[in-house]
Order: C-alpha cells, then sequence, then structure tokens
C-alpha cells in the first residue's frame, strides 16, 4: 500500500501524533475523532477541533507544572477523558504513564509499583475518581505524595494562550507498562517516533480508506486498546467508537451491535473475544444485525486458533461477516504493536503440522485429517521497514526457513528499552545476530517462517518439559478446554512445578457453576 496516495490529496505530518492532531483539526474541525458508546447508546463525541482545545488545555496546566520529561499518571476510567490527558502529556513533553484507576476491589499494590518504578510527579484523573480514591490512598504512600489534577475541571479557555513546542521524534512519549515473567511491572520506553510507525505500519496492513471507522472495548492502558484502538486513527484522521471492556464483557453482542450500528470497517481483540462471541451470543441477539462493513477483524495478544475463526464465521456469515475479514497479526508492548499481519482481504492461511514434531522445534507438513495434526494460523508478512529473523537462541545464528528458533524483530517501532532496568534492557534490546547484523530485539517468543508467512509456536521459557517431553502450554490448555464443555473459554492455565525434585505438570482451569453442581 502506497501511504502518499491512499492519504492524497492529504498530507498529515509524520513527526508526531500531536503534530497530526493540529494538522486535522484544521483540515476537517467539525469531523468525530472519538465517540464513546455506553453498551449501545452513544455516551458523548468530540470534534477534532473540540478535541485539539480539551487538550489544549490539559497541556497548557502541565506546562505551567514544568511537566516536560517528568512522568504523569494516567488514572482514568475508559473513555475519552483519558485520551484528553494522555495526548496533553504528549502537547506537553510530559511522559505519558497509562495504569488503571484505584479500586477498593483492586490491590494498590501494582499502582504503587509503577508509580515508584516511573518516579512520577503527577496523576491525572477524574474529579469523581480522586475523590472516591482519597481514602484508598493511605495503602499507596507514594501515590498520595503526587500532585492529583482531576482534568474534567480544567477550563477549556485555559489552553488559549498555550503555545505549541516543536516536538523531536526520538523524545521520549511513554511507558508502557507490562508485567513481564515475573510480575515485575516493566516500563517500556515509546518515544513519539516508535509511535507515529506503527500507527503508519497498522495503516499499511489494515488498507483503510477515507470512509473506514474503528472500534474497540480494549483497555486504553494495554497496548492494542491504547495504539491499535485509538491512536491509528489520529494519523490517518478518521474516527474511533470507544466501549468499556467491561460493556463487553457482560455482554459480547455490544461489539457486534456497535460495528453494525456505525458501520465500523476495523474492530478486533484477543482470540478469546471471538470465542466468547461464539459461546454467549444467542439467537434472539442477533436481530437487525449487519456485520458486511467489517473489513479487518484483527486477532493477536494471544494465540489465533483456527477453529475459533472458524466457528466464528460459521456463527455470523448469516448476518453479513466475511471470513476474508478476519486478520491474524503479532506484536507486543516491545515493539509499540504491530510486527507482522495477514493480507488484506485475504482471510486466515491455516496450515496443519505434525504436532509431536512442532514440541521438538521440528516443522513436518502433514494433512489437516493426519493424527496428531496441528492447524496453525499463520500472523502474516513482516510489514515495511522491519527484519524479523529466527534465530537459534544459543548461537544467534540466523535459521532457514521452516526450522524453529527465537523471533527476533528489527524496526523503527522497537522500544527504547525498560525504563530504568539497564539489566532487563541488556537481556532483551540491542542484541546482534552471529553475522553482526543489528541491532534485534530479542523476543522470547518462538515460530519459523514458510512461504514468507510467520508461524508463532509459543513462548522460549514457557516450555514445559514432563518426562524428557517437550510441551507447549497453550497446546495443553486447548486440549484440556475440548475435553468438557463445563470448562469457560479461554480460562485454562498449564505450568510445572517442581514438587519432590519431579517437574510435575499443574492445570489451572475456570469451570461453569450451575446449581446442579455438588460442590
Amino acid at each position: 500500500m502506497d501511504l502518499d496516495r491512499f492519504l492524497a490529496p492529504y498530507d498529515p505530518p509524520r513527526t508526531s501524533l500531536i503534530d497530526c492532531l493540529a494538522y486535522w483539526a484544521e483540515i476537517q474541525p467539525d469531523d468525530i475523532v472519538y465517540r464513546t458508546i455506553d453498551g449501545e447508546e452513544e455516551e458523548a463525541a468530540l470534534t477534532y477541533a473540540q478535541f485539539a482545545t480539551k487538550v489544549a488545555a490539559v497541556a497548557s496546566r502541565l506546562t505551567a507544572l514544568k511537566m516536560r520529561g517528568e512522568r504523569a499518571l494516567l488514572l482514568y476510567p475508559h473513555g475519552l477523558d483519558f485520551l484528553i490527558g494522555y495526548y496533553g502529556c504528549l502537547a506537553a513533553g510530559a511522559v505519558a504513564v497509562p495504569a488503571y484507576p484505584p479500586r477498593r476491589n483492586r490491590n494498590m499494590a501494582r499502582i504503587q509499583a509503577i508509580s515508584d518504578d516511573a518516579q512520577a510527579k503527577v496523576a491525572l484523573t477524574l474529579n469523581e475518581v480522586s475523590e472516591r480514591s482519597a481514602d484508598l490512598l493511605d495503602e499507596a504512600p507514594h501515590l498520595k505524595g503526587l500532585t492529583w489534577i482531576a482534568t474534567d475541571q480544567i477550563n477549556d479557555d485555559e489552553g488559549r494562550n498555550w503555545k505549541p513546542r516543536k516536538i523531536q521524534p526520538s523524545e521520549l512519549a511513554m511507558l508502557q507498562y507490562t508485567s513481564g515473567s515475573t510480575g515485575t511491572p516493566k516500563g517500556v520506553m515509546l518515544t513519539h517516533a516508535n509511535l507515529m510507525h506503527n500507527c503508519q505500519s497498522i495503516c499499511w496492513a489494515f488498507e483503510p480508506t477515507r470512509d473506514s471507522s474503528g472500534l474497540s472495548w480494549l483497555p486504553t492502558y494495554h497496548d492494542m486498546g491504547l495504539v491499535g484502538g485509538c491512536l491509528k486513527v489520529m494519523f490517518y484522521g478518521r474516527r474511533s467508537t470507544l466501549m468499556s471492556p467491561m460493556a463487553f464483557l457482560q455482554k459480547p453482542v455490544r461489539w457486534l451491535r456497535g460495528i453494525s450500528k456505525y458501520r465500523v470497517s476495523i474492530s478486533g481483540g484477543p482470540n478469546f473475544a471471538y470465542e466468547l462471541c461464539t459461546q454467549k451470543i444467542t439467537d434472539d441477539q442477533l436481530e437487525g444485525l449487519d456485520l458486511s462493513c467489517w473489513k479487518v477483524a484483527f486477532n493477536g495478544a494471544e494465540p489465533v486458533r483456527a477453529e475459533t475463526l472458524e466457528k466464528f464465521t460459521e456463527r455470523f456469515a448469516p448476518y453479513g461477516f466475511s471470513h476474508k475479514a478476519h486478520y491474524a497479526c503479532y506484536g507486543m508492548a516491545e515493539t509499540t504493536l504491530i510486527v507482522t499481519g495477514s493480507f488484506f482481504g485475504r482471510g486466515p492461511i491455516v496450515h496443519s503440522f505434525d504436532g509431536k514434531a512442532l514440541d521438538q522445534r521440528q516443522v513436518i507438513p502433514v494433512a489437516d485429517s493426519a493424527p496428531g495434526s496441528r492447524a496453525l494460523v499463520s500472523c502474516g508478512r513482516v510489514l515495511p521497514d522491519e527484519q524479523v529473523a529466527i534465530v537459534n537462541p544459543e548461537t544467534h545464528e540466523r535459521l532457514p526457513l521452516e526450522r524453529i528458533g527465537e523471533i527476533w524483530v528489527s524496526s523503527p517501532s522497537v522500544a527504547q528499552g525498560y525504563w530504568n532496568k539497564p539489566d532487563e534492557t541488556a537481556e532483551s534490546f540491542q542484541f546482534h545476530l552471529a553475522t553482526g547484523e543489528g541491532p534485534f530485539l530479542r523476543t522470547g517468543d518462538l515460530g519459523f517462517f514458510r512461504d514468507d508467512q510467520l508461524y508463532v509456536t509459543g513462548r522460549l521459557k514457557d516450555l514445559i518439559i514432563v518426562r524428557g517431553v517437550n510441551r507447549y502450554p497453550q497446546d495443553i490448555e486447548m486440549t484440556v478446554e475440548k475435553a468438557t464443555p463445563k470448562i469457560q473459554p479461554s480460562a485454562v492455565g498449564a505450568f510445572a512445578l517442581d514438587l519432590h525434585g519431579r517437574e510435575r505438570l499443574i492445570i489451572v482451569a475456570e469451570v461453569e457453576r450451575t446449581r446442579r453442581d455438588d460442590w
């Protein structure tokens, strides 16, 4: 896809999202940029001009506090105010640190850990959240010591005399916190250049049109929800409809109704979301649904299951959904978001391989009906300006096609490392192949290339070895999930523990409880 041809006759800046906002606010001031819906009814919407005005007001307040280069926690519920605060940070030069707001039923320890690690100076939130959280802050002394700003109390006029500054692409824009394998929060350092490059990559991959729009129920403090659900539309000047994660989880049909009502062309989520739709949406909820507008149903952030894609298509094809809309992709917070993606409009590419051979890191194609076959969904091809190498994790040698190894990524979207964690940064970033090529990010994921398509087989550190046999946990989890209908979809965890000198397989599964069950 030629981005210049796609954007013509427009020419938005390629420097920062704030420059894009200023451009679109002038070119199309009355076009909606973000809309929120509460379940199925519209709550609020902002045009580009209105959004730019509110962002300037927050930026003015942060500028007055000399926040340039300082970290600002974003403690908002899902909605427009989060985005106003986020863009306000970018405009003022503050480093945005998305997190979830304090809640009585949620441990404050993680928010405290993020705040401590980021050395945050202020917390941006809503007045309601600030008042509600006052007594909770006794559990988190550092949070209590922050300067709390209720951005919904900032008057729009406050930004009238604010002067935008020149943003350097290399400036740190945000810290995207990820728990990692240890559970200790790690702040992925993303620059304005990282964000812009990945938004352009998403645009190239999804091939939107001037009539395209998005809908997202994903958490805005998560990379897929923030970059894939919200930020990408700012690059090419379109609109996004936002729904809270809870609204979707409580009633999955709301997602599909939103797509149908607002004629959304791009929307998606992890595999479990599609599985949930096939299991929880009833026939009577589908009346009047029209999904023919849905051109890109992206699927990532966890293993993509061929069976789920087939079931989803079978269930919703009568309502206009096309199997060709399924779009498997691969990415992570350390690469801002997307790394590889399918071909637009061609549907998923699925091949079967010998399951036991895959466990031994061997690629042996077999017929779909072969005993022990395992279907893998391609995560697509490498996007422009990126290199993806399959590497022997011990020797750092590049492996040939159809050989399983660690996935290494080199791209302008790759983050600068982990905030204030030089040891963890050294373990993942700035690696070179045995030939000297690099630098690369070591993803810790295992996969292989076949016909220029990336197939992800598992995690390097997650591999379970029981009685000398290698097993990928996601394969065990899938087998357990299929064993009985009482097990909830996408609610199984498999791992190994060393007990009395032997590695034992442990399985945790959430079961559906009914009144008839004898507990």
